[in-house]
């Protein structure tokens, strides 16, 4: 650990910033299992309740855009404790929901709050990990994946316990007991203040981050490996329930066992990434992610077996975990003075990659694991053609200059 990072305490620092993140991922998996519930509780159908999923993830990216540009000018720590306190309010609310819109509304809110707290967290990352911040992006992601890791096996515990509107007290909970140790433990890091006000701010902080010709490729490549993962992720229910037809707790081993490879992706970069740097850490993820989805697409061609599926998509969750906190990395070692805004770029196009996955598997008509296949492996590929061709052109301005 560098100088910088030693300064804070990072072994509360590190779990907190990761238990802020771990709010979004808490909110979109624990009420999964209570969905059915829910609907007939609201005198809904499951279509109207699964809606809500979709407004969580519109209301998060929309919070992204509006409090990035917020969080370079007021500070992260003020706009943490806004967004935990508004998570906790609405969580609570939801508690109360008597009907399908009002249940709507308040998950839209949720989430916009939710992500006023959120997006502060890889400024702080950056400013205490400086060269090293893909270090502390998988320090962080390597804690944070313990929530979709438990979050639905806590929902359905809750659901064998009390209803389903103790799901959202217990985010509620959450949310709380998080911003009291914010209060008291998480840092502000320095802010860089703009002369510019209203819409003209957000303009300009945007327009500083989409037009810096330098980060473009690695914001580009972040995207990619977001819809990669958001394809495991809309799919991974289809594959293992209904298409090989696992039981539910098989399915849960191995939605386990593919989290836990991305944990691992994630662990061993914190090891490696301070010897060879980011840009290697990317290209050695991407080389790890052409192997495996060219792997998982022909098996899934020849239509073999389950475990043929799971032995493959293992270290492609690896390689996207290593590709995506050495992305995001770079992309904020460009931006100083403008991290807020580039995290909620990065937000903003991982959430609206993401959205996009559903509909085109819908209208490939996936009824097997080749369509999911082939989009991870054009996502993967499709980053790997990004990253070439930055280091050409980097190559050829290296040759122009001697």
């Amino acid at each position: 650990m560098d100088d910088t990072a030693r300064a804070f305490n990072t072994r509360i620092l590190l779990p907190l910033l990761a238990s802020i993140v771990a709010i979004t991922p808490l909110a979109i998996d624990m009420y999964l299992p209570a969905m059915l519930v829910i609907a007939s509780s609201l005198g809904a159908d499951m279509p109207q309740v699964q809606l809500s999923l979709s407004i969580y993830l519109a209301g998060y990216a929309l919070g992204m855009m509006l409090y990035g540009p917020l969080a370079d000018q007021l500070g992260r720590r003020k706009l943490a404790l806004f967004g935990l306190g508004g998570f906790a309010l609405s969580s609570l609310l939801l508690a109360f929901s008597s009907d399908i819109l009002q249940l709507w509304i308040l998950r839209g809110a949720q989430a916009f709050t939710g992500a006023a707290a959120t997006v502060v967290v890889p400024g702080i990352i950056r400013h205490i990990y400086q060269a090293n911040t893909a270090k502390g992006m998988s320090y962080v992601s390597m804690i944070m994946m313990v929530a979709p890791l438990i979050a639905p096996s806590v929902g359905s515990a809750i659901m064998g316990l009390a209803s389903w509107q103790w799901i959202f007290l217990t985010l509620a909970s959450y949310a709380v007991v998080v911003m009291i140790l914010a209060y008291f433990y998480l840092v502000e890091v320095p802010i860089y203040k703009s002369d510019k006000r209203g819409l003209h701010l957000f303009f300009d902080s945007y327009a500083t981050v989409l037009t810096n010709r330098a980060a473009l490729p690695d914001i580009a490549s972040s995207m990619l490996v977001s819809f990669a993962f958001f394809c495991f992720l809309t799919s991974v229910s289809f594959i293992y329930l209904d298409y090989f037809a696992v039981s539910e707790q098989l399915f849960g081993v191995l939605f386990a066992f593919n989290v836990v490879a991305l944990m691992l992706g994630n662990f061993l970069n914190t090891r490696l990434v301070p010897k060879v740097g980011s840009r290697k850490m990317l290209y050695y993820g991407l080389l790890l992610g052409l192997l495996s989805a060219s792997a998982l697409l022909v098996f899934s061609l020849m239509d073999l077996s389950l475990y043929y599926i799971v032995l493959s998509i293992a270290p492609l969750m690896m390689s996207l975990g290593v590709s995506a906190a050495n992305a995001d990395a770079l992309i904020l070692l460009e931006f100083e003075k403008n991290s807020g805004t580039a995290t909620a770029v990065i937000g903003t196009l991982r959430f609206g990659s993401g959205a996009l996955v559903g509909p085109l598997l819908a209208l490939l008509h996936a009824n097997n694991t080749v369509p999911f296949s082939a989009m991870m492996f054009a996502a993967v590929a499709l980053t790997a053609l990004v990253q070439y061709g930055r280091g050409q052109k980097c190559k050829d301005k290296d040759t122009a200059r001697n």
